[in-house]
């Protein structure tokens, strides 16, 4: 059965998006990730999150399907990036990530994804975390 993942507001360690990432590892190990979500594994937000922590999605990947709770693989992270996640860390990921698709060179994207879900008419999702909030069947923020 294709499950969505979870919501791109939860957090680990102060970051967004992270648990999401997480999730759609294990979903798609088990063959429980929506088919739409395929294609961006590893891209789109979860290559940017990778990126912003220096860590490479595929080693991510490998160290998530090895087991273990959130926690245990945010302190892999950590340990792979050198250093704790600061506060100033998690200010500039999450700026930047909750914001995506407003008023920046991913607007036009956002759009056609409204477009193609049938919620262009929505002027109230602006960034893609509120557009995957309410194609994914969850309220809006």
């Amino acid at each position: 059965m294709s499950q969505r993942p979870i919501t791109a507001f939860a957090k680990l360690g102060g970051l967004y998006f992270l648990p999401r990432t997480l999730d759609k590892i294990r979903k798609h190990a088990r063959g429980e990730l929506h088919e739409e979500h395929f294609e961006y594994l590893g891209k789109g937000f979860d290559g940017r999150l990778c990126h912003f922590l220096g860590v490479d999605y595929e080693a991510l990947k490998a160290r998530t399907l090895a087991g273990g709770t959130d926690e245990e693989i945010l302190a892999w992270i950590i340990q792979q990036r050198g250093r704790p996640i600061a506060e100033m860390d998690a200010m500039i990921w999450n700026g930047f990530a909750a914001k995506r698709g407003w008023r920046d060179d991913a607007t036009v994207n956002l759009e056609k994804n409204k477009a193609g879900s049938g919620l262009a008419h929505r002027a109230d999702l602006v960034t893609f975390f509120d557009y995957y909030e309410v194609d994914e069947g969850r309220a809006p923020r």
